[in-house]
């Protein structure tokens, strides 16, 4: 159940089959309570693995893996976090893509902040 208390970030990896990183600026401090992904069309070879840190720090329980079997748009992936996701307003949160997959998919990562 959502709150009034919630609020929602959401931002996009350009290519899911890339290693890469890419950052997310928090605009009210809070913690992290779901990550969500869509997946915009599907990857092939690996599955794709995405990492979330907060100042470097990885956040408990919030990795998730985009199986590239049965993969395809609209794909959706979650994870819920246990330790280590608190936000500071201005602050950031660092998605990063393993880049083991094929197939230059975009992946649009949503996160549910309880403040």
């Amino acid at each position: 159940m959502r709150t009034l208390n919630d609020y929602f970030l959401t931002s996009t990896i350009a290519d899911i089959s890339t290693a890469s990183s890419t950052f997310v600026a928090v605009p009210d401090g809070g913690k992290i309570i779901k990550i969500i992904t869509a997946l915009q069309g599907a990857i092939t070879s690996a599955n794709g693995g995405i990492s979330f840190e907060i100042g470097g720090t990885a956040i408990t329980g919030g990795g998730i893996t985009v199986a590239h079997s049965g993969s395809g748009a609209g794909t959706v992936d979650s994870a819920i976090p246990t330790a280590a996701n608190d936000v500071l307003e201005d602050g950031t949160i660092e998605m990063i893509t393993d880049g083991a997959s094929s197939g230059a998919k975009k992946l649009v990562v949503t996160f549910v902040i309880r403040r």
